[in-house]
């Protein structure tokens, strides 16, 4: 078993929640408080899943639940760009973060079988 920290999924899902952290700032009062809470909770619940997964001798699991946690994500980020909190540079910037996690997730679940 690696060190948590030293996963490439673990340090892709902490880059990107440092960037939501950053780009939450300049979301409008009514979003900032609802979407960009939520996709900052779901991206701390999806990084816990993560450790939880590396320690774990149950990884499938608890990775399908990370998995789950980046497509509500995924969800928030396209009703932000819908809201017009995001543009379309940041939007696409975003969502290849997710896409990046996301494939990581798959292959790390699939070589766990």
């Amino acid at each position: 078993m690696s060190m948590y920290s030293s996963l490439s999924v673990y340090k892709a899902s902490y880059d990107f929640l440092v960037q939501m952290v950053a780009m939450t700032r300049n979301f409008d009062r009514e979003y900032k408080f609802t979407l960009g809470e939520s996709i900052k909770k779901e991206t701390m619940e999806m990084i816990k899943n993560i450790y939880r997964a590396n320690s774990s001798t149950y990884k499938k699991q608890l990775i399908e639940t990370a998995r789950e946690n980046i497509e509500m994500i995924r969800l928030d980020l396209r009703m932000l760009q819908d809201f017009k909190q995001l543009n379309l540079r940041k939007f696409v910037f975003l969502n290849e973060k997710v896409e990046a996690i996301s494939k990581q997730l798959v292959a790390w679940k699939n070589s766990s079988k």
